[in-house]
């Protein structure tokens, strides 16, 4: 490895970090180093999974598409950030694992540093992904992986709390009806909406939805579109439809508002269905709607299954066949369904809505979704996202108005 490759890895360590806490869905735990095996029989993989023992689905899954393979599997389970700080480390030793299966927003980030292969160089087939959710995984042409499914944000809501505040949810189709909703809400006594705004990644991904929602781009964050978004937020909370807490609530803590039984909406996503049934009362999910209509592209979550750069390049072939095995449509749907995703292809996301309806909004939030890296913007992300947070973090505070924050966020990135 070159001095300019081993430069850039431990500069990327450091970007690495603001991507890789409390975002999405991501796992937590720990994990043990395993070195790659040396014999060439052996292939590690690392994976963002701890939650997942020995004995589990998953580690099934793996141990069969070694076999399948001819090669014996060995599996290291990390807590997502570690993971990509050990994987650099990895990098910078030479001793990467044969595949890597790593957080989305990362991925470009990873790729920069020279870190991973491209779908070119190691053959791994994407041609059924839907090219919203590949996107996540692609920078300067080139595509770095293929995701093993994907999560995204919609709004879940109590359906008492509407019916007794006179609240047709068909009604909710754009922005002005829904903050017309929230009116009727806060009239009748109850709480309006609750969201994560909180000042890390956290809450750029909750407020993405809406940037995008406006018409916005992350290449002009002070435009009149991404005003209007921030706008929006500050107006709820000086009306009292979202409360004061959201400056400081995680996506975890917001939730548990919403399962308080008092609140209308809540921003949330696909990682919270199994505590929603949990919540003891009926509950729908409505995609979160654009400005003037229809969807908002709201950001995905998941992991993309990639291929590390390996001194022994004849070890990729193995590694693609590892890749497609875990990526197939015979087993997307059941890893999805455990990991509470929906799957990255059309083929596979029809099975997930014929076995259960309830996922219909969510394959729908999906399909209109958008990596955050997106665009082009791979590496710059980072920086982006942190002048975002603290925009919006000012702005409901009080501190500034929406324009004035989203104009020093700007100026900020010059």
């Amino acid at each position: 490895m070159d001095r300019s490759t081993r430069r850039r890895l431990t500069a990327v360590a450091l970007t690495v970090v603001a991507l890789t806490t409390g975002t999405t869905a991501c796992s937590s735990g720990g994990g043990t180093t395993s070195d790659k095996a040396a014999d060439s029989g052996s292939y590690t993989i690392w994976d963002p999974y701890p939650q997942f023992a020995k004995d589990s689905a998953w580690a099934k899954l793996l141990d069969s598409c070694g076999s399948k393979a001819g090669v014996k599997i060995k599996r290291t389970a990390f807590d997502t950030s570690d993971l990509t700080n050990k994987a650099l480390l990895a990098a910078q030793q030479d001793n990467s694992p044969d595949v890597l299966i790593l957080d989305n927003p990362v991925v470009s980030t990873l790729a920069d540093a020279g870190v991973l292969t491209t779908t070119d160089e190691n053959k791994v087939d994407t041609s059924k992904v839907d090219p919203n959710l590949l996107a996540a995984g692609q920078a300067g042409g080139k595509t770095y992986g293929t995701p093993i499914g994907a999560n995204t944000l919609a709004l879940y809501y109590n359906k008492d709390v509407l019916k007794a505040a006179g609240v047709d949810i068909a009604s909710v189709k754009d922005w002005k009806s829904l903050t017309a909703a929230l009116a009727k809400v806060k009239k009748a006594g109850k709480k309006g909406i609750t969201f994560s705004a909180i000042g890390t990644e956290e809450g750029s991904f909750q407020f993405l939805p809406w940037f995008w929602g406006s018409g916005a781009q992350l290449t002009e964050l002070d435009s009149s579109q991404g005003v209007s978004a921030l706008s929006l937020w500050t107006d709820w909370l000086k009306k009292g439809y979202a409360p004061n807490s959201v400056i400081n609530s995680t996506q975890t803590t917001s939730w548990q508002e919403f399962a308080s039984g008092d609140y209308a909406f809540a921003e949330n996503g696909t990682w919270q269905l199994a505590n929603a049934e949990k919540a003891g009362f009926d509950y729908g999910v409505l995609p979160i709607p654009g400005a003037d209509g229809g969807t908002a592209a709201a950001p995905t979550g998941g992991e993309f299954v990639t291929v590390p750069v390996q001194g022994d390049t004849g070890r990729y072939a193995t590694s693609r066949k590892l890749v497609s095995c875990l990526t197939s449509t015979e087993n997307l749907s059941d890893t999805d369904t455990t990991l509470s995703y929906v799957a990255p292809t059309s083929e596979v996301q029809d099975k997930q809505v014929a076995a259960d309806a309830k996922l219909k909004p969510w394959v729908e939030a999906v399909k209109a979704a958008k990596g955050r890296t997106s665009d082009d913007l791979g590496a710059k992300y980072p920086k982006i996202s942190e002048q975002l947070w603290k925009a919006v973090q000012v702005a409901l505070s009080g501190s500034q108005s929406p324009k004035d924050a989203l104009t020093a966020a700007q100026d900020a990135l010059k």
